[in-house]
């Protein structure tokens, strides 16, 4: 692996992992989606033309690929396997009483983000990331003034859906 890719992943893995966690349930099949990203990082990354910011480069073929995958595992036969969900992870800093009402919180989230349309999903994710209404654009080709939109209709799904859960 070259210098270059590993300073990449070494700036965006964490990301990276959290796109395929947005779009993926079952920990397996995240492992597999993050490896899938990564590998389309590394090939697109010699097409960068600095175009755009290298986060949003990143970004958008992140999300190309996880949309990929998940239209790839829709179309498979469903079963009992792909329905667990991944462990949450133990940091050991809070009390374990908050830790898993903060997982659950976590957990909740991401089931209803799954939920959502794919190009809603994505939207919502990037958003998640910090990502700008001008960068959610280049990356998913909406227009920025609808990014608005859909991220303000998502928010109240969300919450629709967080609130029943609960």
């Amino acid at each position: 692996m070259n210098r270059d890719f590993q300073e990449t992943l070494d700036k965006y893995g964490a990301l990276l992992s959290r796109v395929a966690s947005t779009y993926e349930a079952n920990h397996h099949l995240q492992q597999e989606l993050l490896q899938e990203i990564t590998l389309a990082v590394w090939q697109a990354l010699t097409r960068f033309k600095g175009e755009s910011s290298e986060k949003t480069y990143i970004m958008r073929v992140a999300h190309n690929r996880a949309v990929n995958h998940v239209a790839y595992h829709a179309k498979q036969p469903k079963s009992d396997t792909y329905c667990e969900v991944s462990e949450p992870a133990d940091n050991g800093k809070a009390s374990a009483e908050s830790t898993l009402q903060k997982e659950k919180q976590i957990d909740s989230l991401l089931v209803a983000v799954r939920k959502l349309p794919i190009q809603t999903r994505q939207i919502v994710t990037l958003s998640m990331e910090g990502l700008s209404y001008q960068e959610i654009s280049e990356v998913n080709g909406v227009k920025a003034n609808n990014v608005g939109v859909i991220l303000n209709r998502a928010r109240k799904t969300l919450m629709e859906q967080i609130q029943h859960v609960e």
